[in-house]
């Protein structure tokens, strides 16, 4: 793989190529690919931070990163994704970590909320993540909620 170029920009900052580069990987990640139909572009958009890895011109991964009292009360990470081509090469890992030091510095003390698909348990508990919840359908989809603590 090339060399990645990561950029965590607030909506404002994104180009208008790179808005519209994220949105349909987002969609042919998380309608086509799962099958899923459901809004994927909302209002928390304009107010997140849009973590993203670049090789060359095509984007590989991408996270929404929410400020505490966005979308929980506390801060939360969210639309995780890699794309189909750059999978298997440890990103999703490389991806969170960024997202998780990035919230770290932004917010020291608050801790971190997602809502996990239920597949992905195992990966999120390693990265320090606790269930906090029963599984539950989200646009026909297990989902679990998980927190992270803040660092000590």
């Amino acid at each position: 793989m090339q060399t990645i170029q990561w950029r965590c920009q607030n909506f404002d900052d994104l180009s208008t190529s790179d808005l519209f580069t994220i949105l349909k990987l987002r969609q042919d990640v998380f309608v086509v690919e799962q099958a899923c139909a459901y809004p994927d572009i909302d209002d928390v958009d304009l107010k997140a931070m849009h973590l993203s890895a670049w090789s060359q011109d095509s984007l590989i991964a991408y996270a929404r990163l929410m400020a505490p009292g966005l979308t929980y009360a506390e801060a939360s990470i969210g639309r995780v994704l890699v794309a189909r081509e750059a999978r298997g090469k440890h990103l999703a890992q490389q991806l969170m970590q960024r997202a998780l030091s990035t919230l770290a510095e932004l917010y020291p003390e608050a801790p971190i909320k997602l809502g996990a698909q239920e597949y992905l348990l195992s990966f999120y508990t390693r990265l320090g993540f606790s269930a906090v919840s029963d599984v539950y359908l989200e646009d026909g989809i297990p989902h679990l909620d998980m927190l992270k603590a803040p660092a000590p």
